[in-house]
């Protein structure tokens, strides 16, 4: 289950690094142009590391995986391991 929560917020930096686009010009207004989405970049990574930080503490501290544990959080990976 961590291993795959790894690969899917892997895949989830990935694709929001594809919207971010090169500027048009070596000026300084042509970064201003693509400074919003940037910033938004950087805050997107801030919450998805901390999302994966979580995620990965909590997993370390279980044990063995508990049925309350498994089903809202590996709704996707097919169930517990």
């Amino acid at each position: 289950m961590e291993v795959f929560s790894d690969g899917v917020l892997a895949i989830v930096i990935t694709i929001m690094v594809l919207e971010l686009h090169e500027p048009t010009g070596a000026s300084f207004a042509a970064l201003k142009q693509v400074a919003p989405t940037f910033v938004a970049y950087l805050l997107s990574y801030a919450y998805v590391g901390i999302y994966w930080n979580n995620h990965h503490h909590l997993v370390a501290a279980l044990k063995q995986p508990r049925g309350k544990f498994c089903g809202p959080t590996s709704f996707g990976s097919f169930g517990c391991p």
